[in-house]
């Protein structure tokens, strides 16, 4: 777990072994760091510039040698911080500038605007790309079709894709093609009894986007997502009859 930590504030395992033989030496030279941290002393120097460059170490002259003192521990939650304030800025220029420019560059409607997704690892994209948009909206609710056989498949990839919709109180409704499905915070679920078998499906409707999830073959979910205001609007206008109706 802590090289994943070290790792997100950018610091790599050499980094750390050396930043850590700093910490247990003291102000040393080069030499006696890359010794102790069992590095090759042209590698140490580069990382101890970096980290020093970075705000992590110090160091101070002694005649003609350098001598590297480690800043307290402490100086990675500034580093944190630092790298969270960034990535906040970043989002926010993402969202306010970046994303609208590039949209201007899509044609109205092309092939582009079709996605295909294969496996748990797609469909676990299509779950994400869901509470993404939906997380966005000022009235966070989306709405879906689902069949009893694809919903042990669904969120296979994603199993907390509930525990996060609700953490982020974003609203479904549901029609359940079948039996079976129940009811969870922030839903609301209607059926459409049938007879005989039900194919595995999965429709989601967040406009302007639509996500048809269904079986290529036993166990092997593909996913199609549409991103159509007009097919979504669509949709969205049958689904909402239906609703009404049930």
């Amino acid at each position: 777990m802590n090289s994943e930590i070290f790792d997100m504030l950018g610091l790599s395992e050499r980094d750390v072994s050396i930043y850590k033989a700093l910490l247990a030496l003291g102000p040393s030279a080069i030499r006696t760091v890359a010794e102790r941290a069992g590095v090759n002393r042209g590698s140490t120097y580069e990382c101890l510039k970096s980290l020093q460059q970075r705000g992590i170490i110090t160091y101070q002259p002694r005649g003609k040698r350098r001598y590297f003192s480690a800043r307290e521990p402490e100086v990675l939650l500034q580093l944190a911080q630092e790298r969270r304030e960034r990535m906040d800025a970043a989002m926010e220029r993402l969202k306010t500038t970046v994303i609208p420019e590039l949209h201007h560059l899509k044609p109205d409607f092309s092939v582009a605007n079709v996605e295909f997704y294969e496996g748990d690892a797609g469909i676990e994209q299509v779950l994400r790309d869901i509470l993404n948009r939906v997380g966005q909206q000022d009235e966070p609710v989306y709405s879906v079709f689902s069949s009893k056989p694809i919903r042990p498949l669904l969120y296979r990839p994603f199993p907390n894709f509930t525990a996060q919709r609700i953490a982020r109180k974003i609203r479904v409704r549901a029609i359940a093609i079948g039996e079976g499905g129940e009811s969870a915070e922030y839903s609301e679920r209607k059926w459409i009894r049938t007879e005989g078998p039900v194919d595995a499906a999965y429709i989601a409707i967040y406009p302007p986007r639509c996500a048809i999830i269904s079986l290529a073959s036993d166990n092997y979910p593909t996913a199609v997502v549409i991103d159509s205001r007009e097919v979504a609007a669509a949709q969205q206008i049958i689904f909402n009859t239906l609703w009404r109706l049930l």
